[in-house]
């Protein structure tokens, strides 16, 4: 493709060349590949790398997901162990991506660790359900949930008050344009268009909002101990830590009495704080853009997850000593925080958790807006991803990138599900991200998997960073992913079988871009 002058950086281009072994070929052959480094400017530091991760993981999950949880866990207990199983889980396969950051600190992150350890096609496959879902759908939803908490300081931000719609085009889907909607658009391109000035205002943006929402959390959980202890609660939480009781059951028939009923219960509910704790690799995406990437990423990646791990587990054990666990179970509209917060100040509460909300969303949605682009880049480089998206603009920043994601994620938005039995609308992208949740947990999964088949294809190649505790503590996350896939594989098929579906799909599309 011929480039005019804007599309093609001025710095001169640096080709890089190193072994690959071959899939098709004897253990010891190897081809050669040419990549080319584009002018990515190298402005994220540790700590803007960190905050990266951190601010990218920290939404409006860990102030609604543990009500869910405590009505199927049913005690104080199983439900703080869910949560640091998911936070060890997060934390281990981020120890893991260290070695992979090391070894291909290159714009594309987890594309990029899976072309390289099985084939163009898995990277693709990533690439593809990250871009139609799980990036773009995550954005989506976080958005709205800024209208949302915004329309309790402005009752007129509504998700039913409409400008356009809702038009049904079929019996179960409609497209709708509510004030809600409106505002999660508008926040989506806003923080795309700050993005598309350059990587030193998406870190600025970023390094507020996440320092702004890690403090405010931190006086959450503060006035939680200090200002709402509640003896009552401490008493009836802690007093019987263990046992379930008044537990919604999650697989019908099947009590948390058994340890069998007990064991799918929690891998069942698993799925809300992982999701809570979702695009800590986002990072990985934006390895062009760090200073000294080997050593910066692996740090980045390990300080961010633990920070944010720590933070989750100390606001659950803040919930726990201001609200019965009753309580916990039935806050309004699962908003366990907001309930906290109005036991310690009933006037107050609400907006105060409001105002929390839309400032940790803000953060999220920049994150993940910043380093997404950043992997479709990386596609398009290879040719999977829309051409346009290969290159830079004039402030060295993947623009055309960053527009197909800002679209694509506004479209979400807009598109509605409808149940004709009881004529309600619901949103798309949540259904999307219930289905790919498993997906998600696949890739990651093929990821870790990729760390070993790579010490084994390159065990000559440069290591600055090695997985802590390899080969046992990869191999331990391996075997726990393993069991949670079979686990929601058997007893969430209605929403584990079409993420796997929309996986797949990706598969002709791989072979028609190829053999186009």
């Amino acid at each position: 493709m011929h480039e005019t002058p804007t599309d093609q950086p001025k710095a001169a281009i640096r080709v890089i060349r190193f072994g690959v072994q071959s899939h098709r070929g004897p253990e010891d052959s190897f081809r050669v590949e040419t990549l080319k480094e584009n002018a990515l400017e190298r402005e994220l530091g540790l700590f803007d790398s960190t905050m990266l991760v951190a601010g990218s993981m920290i939404g409006s999950g860990i102030f609604i997901v543990p009500a869910a949880m405590a009505r199927q866990l049913g005690s104080a207990g199983w439900l703080l162990a869910d949560w640091l199983i998911a936070g060890l889980m997060t934390v281990t396969a981020a120890l893991s991506y260290g070695e992979l950051a090391a070894m291909m600190p290159r714009a594309g992150g987890q594309y990029v660790y899976l072309r390289e350890a099985w084939s163009p096609l898995w990277g693709f496959l990533y690439g593809w359900t990250l871009f139609l879902v799980i990036q773009t759908g995550t954005i989506a939803a976080v958005a709205v949930a800024f209208a949302r908490y915004l329309g309790f300081l402005c009752p007129s931000v509504s998700e039913d008050r409409y400008l356009f719609g809702p038009w049904r085009f079929c019996n179960h889907y409609a497209l709708s344009l509510s004030t809600a909607q409106f505002v999660g658009i508008a926040l989506i391109l806003a923080l795309t268009w700050s993005n598309l000035r350059g990587i030193r205002y998406g870190k600025l943006v970023q390094n507020i909002f996440t320092v702004a929402k890690i403090g405010a959390l931190v006086t959450v959980i503060g006035l939680g101990f200090l200002a709402g202890w509640n003896s009552q609660a401490v008493r009836s939480n802690f007093s019987r830590f263990w046992t379930p009781h008044n537990a919604s059951p999650v697989i019908p028939g099947l009590g948390l009495e058994s340890g069998f009923g007990l064991f799918i219960a929690l891998g069942v509910t698993l799925v809300g704080p992982l999701l809570s704790s979702d695009a800590w690799n986002s990072v990985t995406f934006s390895a062009g853009e760090v200073r000294n990437p080997k050593r910066t990423v692996p740090l980045a990646l390990a300080w961010g997850t633990m920070l944010v791990v720590g933070l989750y587990l100390c606001a659950n054990l803040a919930y726990l000593v201001v609200l019965p666990l009753a309580q916990v179970q039935h806050a309004p509209s699962d908003r366990v925080a907001a309930a906290a917060l109005e036991a310690i100040f009933p006037s107050a509460g609400g907006a105060v958790i409001a105002l929390l909300i839309m400032i940790s969303t803000c953060g999220c949605i920049n994150g993940m807006t910043l380093s997404g682009s950043r992997a479709f880049y990386a596609m398009a480089q290879d040719g999977l991803f829309f051409r346009p998206a290969r290159t830079l603009n004039r402030a060295h920043v993947p623009g055309a990138a960053l527009v197909f994601q800002g679209a694509w994620a506004s479209f979400l938005v807009l598109l509605r599900t409808y149940d004709p039995l009881t004529g309600t609308y619901g949103n798309l992208y949540s259904n999307l991200l219930d289905y790919v949740i498993s997906a998600a947990l696949l890739f990651y999964f093929l990821t870790i998997a990729g760390l070993f088949r790579l010490r084994r294809l390159r065990p000559h190649a440069e290591r600055t960073h090695h997985a802590w505790g390899y080969p046992v503590i990869p191999a331990l996350y391996l075997l726990g992913s393993g069991i949670l896939l079979f686990v929601l594989l058997a007893y969430r098929p209605a929403t584990t079988i079409p993420g796997l579906v929309i996986v797949l799909i990706g598969l002709p599309v791989y072979l028609l871009v190829r053999r186009n």
